[in-house]
């Protein structure tokens, strides 16, 4: 039984708030489907941007080389173009053009039939006291919860 790929971007929560959320498949090669598969890919630091002709493809992905690829491997930090459909990559475009927005990355995944596939969101950046409200949230969240077992306890 093949184990469920479920690589996450959580800094990407942390950083923006997530406006509207997509499914894109990902044109691969085979090594890299590969090396996803071994669970070998990283997001944090990635991106989407659009080029010239309104194509999406993901930036500073990183999918280690597969081990028994030799000359057949790919590059780590290749872009690699996104796979949406017309309507959603047009309005994804005119979101980002007009409100300043921006296209992250969320999980990467493989899908029941084996395709790899990534969730991306559409985002606006946080302001610094934003992130502060989170975190002083989430204190707040750990300290009720150890009070809780506390006195259960």
């Amino acid at each position: 039984m093949q184990k469920k790929i479920n690589i996450q971007n959580k800094k990407a929560r942390f950083e923006y708030e997530i406006l509207d959320k997509y499914v894109a498949g990902i044109q691969l090669t085979g090594t890299e489907i590969k090396s996803i598969r071994q669970s070998k890919a990283r997001i944090t630091e990635s991106f989407c941007e659009f080029n010239e002709r309104g194509e999406l493809f993901v930036v500073n992905m990183y999918i280690q080389e597969y081990m028994f690829g030799h000359h057949f491997n790919h590059n780590p930090k290749s872009e690699r173009k996104l796979l949406l459909n017309k309507r959603e990559l047009l309005s994804l475009k005119k979101d980002v053009e007009a409100k300043g927005n921006t296209i992250v990355p969320l999980r990467l995944f493989i899908n029941d039939r084996g395709f790899a596939k990534l969730e991306l969101a559409l985002a606006k950046g946080k302001k610094t006291h934003d992130k502060r409200e989170v975190l002083k949230a989430r204190d707040n969240k750990r300290d009720l919860a150890r009070i809780k077992k506390n006195f259960n306890a």
